[in-house]
């Protein structure tokens, strides 16, 4: 079973920039396709964005589009997601995912991380 395990998260001020990692373990990263998503209290979970196990096509949400970028490394079996010009309506716990199939635009992904909290605050 592959395990992630995000981290980089923090609380910064509105128009900062922000670098989450995910490490992929017990397993190859290269056979999965890798996503972002993040949740605050009483709302849905929302995929932000989304990564092919080759890197080839990405997909994101309208709200991060041209502000948020995901890349993977799968020979250091690490996802990316680097966040620009960040909105106090980023603020949520942000969680890494993997799925084994082509699907990436889909919220069904089956493998979760724990999650890592972001804050952009004044």
């Amino acid at each position: 079973q592959v395990q992630l395990l995000e981290s980089g998260g923090g609380m910064v001020q509105p128009g900062d920039s922000l670098s989450l990692s995910c490490v992929v373990s017990g397993g190859t990263s290269s056979e999965y396709a890798m996503a972002w998503f993040r949740q605050t209290p009483g709302k849905e979970r929302e995929l932000v964005a989304a990564i092919s196990q080759t890197s080839i096509n990405t997909h994101y949400s309208d709200s991060v589009k041209g502000r948020f970028a995901i890349s993977r490394d799968n020979a250091k079996n690490t996802v990316f997601l680097q966040m620009k010009s960040l909105k106090p309506e980023d603020t949520a716990v942000y969680f890494c995912a993997a799925r084994g199939d082509y699907r990436i635009w889909r919220d069904d992904y089956t493998n979760w991380g724990q999650g890592t909290q972001v804050t952009v605050s004044s």
